[in-house]
């Protein structure tokens, strides 16, 4: 095993293979960050020296301890006060965006990824939706993707949201809540690996260009073997654009021999795709992509998974802008599972719920909403 001088330690580092105090005592395990009170006892203990056959490598766990930090803020916030719970959930998803970009960024460089250093930070992002899914739904119009290599890490932030609430709706259970969130969130990281002009350029591609776009869930599955995430979370990522009818890719399943986080998945990136602009083509309003899902043309998406999205989001989701029977514009900004016809409603100041005698009539346009 390799030597290592305890003050030498980068702090909130975490070595990649377990820690040892000395041939039989093991320090900490592989996802240990090794913390200032880590090296305070080792130095109070007169402990100059660790040793493992691993490295230290910086950042993702003091990530974590700052997402974690903002999710804390954030569901101790008064129920009451919107103005700070937005604060809170902003300030907690540009936290977890950032960290999505370092994940790709580092697959980019021929970095490994922290399998429990993600899952702690997916469990606690599983935490804020069970608590109240409505607040990442509001602040992510407020994270649009501004360059271009953001955009892979707003799309698998945004699908992983998304996934993660159909999974609440399914009744999944803690465990596999997060590994569906895990999977979800680094379904595209094959993408890291090719160049991003095959999928932000605004120009038809080559045979050749497609071809190797094709290649990307492939290039994600073994990535994410080769970092030892489980099977389970590894399909998910491989399977992500196969459809129900047996035209997705890369291996052409169909019905149950698709696993079901990959169903779950290729629901939640579809209307995330649908839904955000793209160089190569415009955005469809939320309630215009749910209904294309929900007409299900060619029965590409499961059935079941699509009406859990729907449950989940509503008819009208949140953020929606809408035009009321009374002639008024608005902005859907809650919405009722019991009741998905009627959201409520902010006109202005005014918050209300629509009611038959005054309902939504149809999503506006974006020129109708300036």
């Amino acid at each position: 095993m390799k030597k290592y001088v305890v003050k030498e330690i980068p702090e909130e580092s975490f070595f990649s293979q377990p820690i040892y105090l000395d041939d039989q005592f093991i320090l900490g395990a592989p996802e240990t960050s090794f913390s200032q009170e880590l090296r305070s006892a080792l130095e109070e203990w007169k402990f100059t020296e660790v040793y493992s056959d691993g490295e230290p490598k910086d950042g993702s766990f003091s990530q974590n301890a700052d997402i974690a930090k903002a999710a804390e803020r954030l569901l101790s916030a008064d129920s009451e006060n919107r103005d700070a719970l937005l604060t809170y959930a902003d300030e907690f998803y540009r936290l977890f965006q950032k960290y999505t970009e370092e994940l790709f960024t580092m697959v980019s460089q021929e970095q490994e990824i922290n399998f429990a250093a993600v899952t702690e930070n997916v469990q606690v992002v599983c935490k804020v939706i069970q608590h109240d899914r409505r607040l990442l739904l509001w602040v992510q119009k407020n994270h649009e993707p501004k360059q271009d290599d953001n955009y892979q890490a707003s799309h698998a932030v945004k699908s992983m949201i998304i996934a993660v609430m159909i999974g609440c709706v399914v009744k999944f259970t803690p465990q596999r809540l997060i590994e569906l969130g895990v999977s979800a969130l680094l379904h595209e990281i094959g993408m890291a690996k090719l160049p991003t002009r095959l999928y932000l350029t605004r120009w038809t591609l080559t045979p050749e260009e497609r071809k190797t776009i094709l290649t990307h869930p492939i290039l994600g599955y073994k990535l994410l073997k080769s970092f030892n995430f489980p099977s389970v979370i590894c399909l998910g990522a491989l399977e992500h654009h196969e459809r129900e009818n047996g035209t997705g890719y890369p291996q052409k399943l169909s019905g149950d021999k698709i696993t079901l986080y990959a169903k779950i998945i290729a629901v939640a990136c579809s209307y995330e795709a649908l839904t955000t602009h793209r160089p190569y083509k415009k955005a469809k309003d939320k309630h215009t992509a749910l209904m294309d899902l929900l007409k299900n043309e060619g029965k590409q998406y499961d059935d079941t998974i699509v009406r859990a999205l729907v449950s989940g989001l509503s008819v009208y989701p949140i953020g929606l802008y809408v035009l009321l029977s009374n002639g008024k514009k608005g902005q859907v900004v809650d919405v009722n599972p019991e009741t998905p016809r009627f959201p409520i409603v902010q006109v202005s100041r005014i918050t209300f719920q629509t009611t038959p005698q005054v309902s939504v009539v149809r999503p506006l346009t974006k020129e109708e909403i300036y």
